[in-house]
């Protein structure tokens, strides 16, 4: 709220309002200035000019908050935040295909909206450099080239993206420190160091003309950390002091009472995990990025007088851009290649892989599965899985687990054995967030339905009007001043599949294909027709893949051959030589006798030609 005087009333020569007293500047200072805190209104109603003020409130623009992923979903975050013509966009992540999706190896945002708004775009601002939160960024920038920025861990990660896509070159990489602010058009961006299970991971408080967002990112609040100081609640909180418009804070744990424990909890275990496993070949598996991990890893083998090797692409690009960087410390000589282990004692060493997710293609998976080309694992193996599954992994995790105890592999992977705590915030934690911030409005991020309920039911208990909560969806935009919060149409959104080099070319309709072809197989009808008249010159003749087996149902195959073949005579008798509609019939014909007699139903491919 701020005040200002009516100038048209002033008469400049005279030095007095047109409808008042003589102005006296002694007067003015005594009454407006400093003895007018102590005076109160007392002074303020002998001014003589003071019936001529007119209060008037500078109305501040409002914020529009897009989000493009990471509602209602467990990764591919990205938000937009709007104001004026100026649009900033918060991390750009992927997400991994669940069981549904055959054959689709990464998920990424849709980014019309982006494509649509490029010239408004004045940067890409990361919080930390986690797959769900960096890997959607070589697709797009594929499309639109704007300037990032990040920590130099996470742009060191980003960076070994780029150049696997060849657009390292062509990217403006801006390296930015906790603790800085950058201006992106008519905000500022504010870097605030958190804890996190990455190092160099950062909250934003991003200034707008709106007022102030603090966006956390993902987060957790450890006074013990392996790298790095804890989190900067002195900053957060002096930023709450000053005033926040909205938070949108992350909901992964939301639904965890408690803390996280802190990450020296596991170096305990560990410690005691290698002790117990002296005469084992010790195995690992974790995430790639989770750099404090491997660290603590690497702390027990030098203490255990063990060598360390990596295996996994992504673990050994990690590990590499991490020691490059100085997030991780190395003693000399500890590290050795995979195609060494053959050179040392089981019991002299510690190979780090991936895989904790029981992902097909992971190293931990091959091994499990005797694929592996370099590493056999059995009886004489001490194998840890230092992660929890992620929702919906846990089946394709158990299934790791069991074929490494058929082999006779000596299995962790229980929670009681404390060698997993997860980087994000319990409920704690959040209310900690929420009451060193004190925003008017608040929005969940970063999880599923159930857990952006729990954090606004938790804002709720903190006192929080529910009228000043939003939970939105992919898609969804809000607007916000502070007056008010209202939500706006949405903007396209979506899943985007990407499928070897194809990206957006694999939609519902090829997924429902596939869907179809692997439970219930596939039959072909290929037959030759005369061009003039349309009759059969050759078939047809009858394919089946993954329907029946062939030799077993002959006499299936050729009651189809026998209703395929009528069909076609049918309709060159008629005159019928469209091939939509012939083929049509044959699919419909086919269909309802497999249908009868089998009670399945397999995709029917007709394949006609004329000769």
């Amino acid at each position: 709220m701020s005040t200002e005087t009516r100038k048209d009333n002033y008469d400049m020569k005279q030095n007095r309002y047109s409808k008042g007293k003589k102005y006296n500047s002694k007067q003015y200072s005594k009454g407006r200035g400093k003895n007018f805190a102590q005076n109160g209104k007392k002074n303020y109603k002998k001014m003589p000019y003071s019936k001529n003020l007119i209060q008037k409130e500078i109305i501040k623009p409002s914020v529009k908050i897009a989000f493009l992923g990471g509602l209602n979903e467990i990764g591919k975050n990205i938000t937009l935040i709007e104001c004026e013509n100026d649009i900033i966009i918060v991390d750009c992540g992927m997400a991994f295909p669940d069981g549904d999706m055959l054959g689709v190896d990464l998920v990424i945002p849709d980014f019309s909206y982006i494509e649509q708004n490029y010239e408004r775009v004045k940067g890409i601002v990361l919080t930390h450099g986690h797959e769900d939160h960096i890997g959607g960024l070589p697709f797009l920038l594929s499309k639109v080239n704007v300037p990032i920025y990040g920590t130099p861990l996470t742009l060191g990660l980003v960076g070994n993206k780029l150049r696997e896509h060849s657009l390292f070159n062509k990217s403006q990489l801006n390296v930015v420190n906790a603790g800085d602010t950058i201006r992106l058009g008519c905000m500022s961006v504010q870097f605030i160091h958190v804890n996190h299970s990455i190092p160099d991971a950062v909250a934003f408080a991003i200034r707008t003309p709106a007022g102030t967002i603090i966006h956390t990112g993902d987060f957790k609040i450890d006074c013990t950390p392996i790298t790095g100081d804890m989190i900067d609640l002195s900053s957060l909180a002096k930023i709450g002091d000053e005033g926040v418009l909205a938070l949108l804070a992350e909901s992964t744990n939301a639904n965890r009472p408690g803390y996280t424990p802190t990450e020296r909890m596991v170096s305990d275990s560990l410690d005691s995990l290698f002790k117990s496993a002296e005469n084992y070949r010790i195995i690992i598996a974790t995430f790639a990025s989770n750099v404090n991990r491997v660290q603590q890893i690497i702390n027990c083998a030098e203490k255990y007088g063990r060598k360390v090797a990596f295996s996994g692409r992504s673990m050994v690009n990690y590990m590499e851009v991490a020691k490059k960087l100085g997030y991780l410390h190395i003693p000399e000589n500890i590290i050795i290649d995979i195609d060494m282990l053959d050179k040392y004692m089981p019991q002299q060493v510690v190979l780090v892989t991936t895989g904790s997710q029981g992902e097909p293609m992971s190293a931990l998976s091959r091994m499990a599965y005797s694929d592996h080309r370099k590493v056999m694992v059995g009886e004489g193996d001490f194998i840890i899985i230092s992660a929890n599954p992620i929702p919906g992994n846990e089946k394709t995790v158990g299934n790791v687990v069991d074929e490494l105890l058929k082999k006779g592999c000596k299995v962790i992977y229980e929670s009681m054995y404390e060698v997993h705590v997860s980087g994000h915030a319990c409920q704690e934690e959040l209310k900690i967030m929420h009451r060193l911030v004190k925003p008017k409005y608040f929005i969940p991020v970063h999880g599923e339905q159930k857990h952006l309920r729990k954090h606004a039911e938790l804002a709720e208990f903190l006192g929080m009007d529910r009228k000043n909560i939003f939970i939105g969806d992919v898609g969804s935009v809000v607007e916000i001043s502070e007056n008010y919060m209202k939500e706006l149409a949405p903007v396209q959104a979506g899943k985007v599949f990407v499928d070897g080099l194809g990206v957006g070319d694999v939609g519902s309709i090829v997924l429902r294909d596939r869907k179809h072809l692997g439970q219930d197989g596939l039959i072909i009808i290929v037959a030759s027709l005369d061009v003039y008249d349309g009759h059969v010159i050759s078939g047809p003749d009858i394919v089946s893949r993954g329907f029946v087996y062939v030799r077993e149902s002959e006499g299936l195959l050729d009651e189809v051959r026998k209703l395929a073949l009528a069909i076609l005579e049918d309709c060159a008798e008629n005159n019928i030589h469209e091939w939509g509609v012939i083929k049509n019939r044959i699919k419909d014909d086919v269909a309802k006798l497999i249908g009868q007699r089998t009670r399945r139903a397999p995709m029917i491919l007709p394949i006609l030609q004329e000769v």
